[in-house]
């Protein structure tokens, strides 16, 4: 096990416990079974578990058994560079780059609009066809619209495609 892993994961669990204290903070909704706190809970305890893991090694094993056989069927690798090619290491800044286009473009175009730009964004960079990531978009962001407007009732930027519901 490395140094970094440990740190890493004892990094993550301390996220976890400061996502789940936060949460534990938020005042409940009157009238509501499921407060504001549920999600920011459920999530918390899901970086600390994912956290510990990281941190004590566990699946670590697999990681080895699955490279060890790697290296039985393809053989030792060949002129093998330990820097990933710029499309990769650029790949890292889409996350935050889709979150900043989010914010910045969400109340002019509305939720739906920026939402199947993300998904396609997102989709394509990561090797989706264009035949996929198209009804990704598409289909993925109204049922994100009905899950956050109807069940969890969070009011969504409607822009310019207000929904009939």
């Amino acid at each position: 096990m490395h140094l970094s892993d440990r740190i890493t994961g004892s990094f993550v669990a301390t996220l976890g416990v400061l996502t789940a204290y936060g949460g534990s903070q938020l005042p409940p909704v009157p009238g509501q079974d499921v407060g504001p706190s549920a999600f920011p809970i459920l999530i918390g305890v899901g970086l600390i578990l994912c956290g510990l893991m990281i941190a004590l090694g566990i699946g670590r094993s697999f990681e080895e058994e699955a490279e060890a056989d790697l290296a039985a069927v393809e053989g030792p690798p060949q002129n093998a560079s330990t820097t990933a090619p710029l499309t990769s290491r650029l790949r890292a800044l889409l996350p935050p780059g889709l979150l900043l286009f989010y914010v910045v473009v969400v109340d002019r175009l509305g939720f739906i609009p920026t939402a199947a730009i993300m998904i396609f964004v997102a989709a394509s960079a990561f090797g989706a066809r264009l035949r996929v990531a198209l009804p990704l978009a598409a289909f993925a962001s109204i049922v994100i619209h009905l899950i956050f407007y109807k069940l969890l009732r969070v009011p969504l930027p409607a822009g310019l495609l207000p929904m009939p519901w």
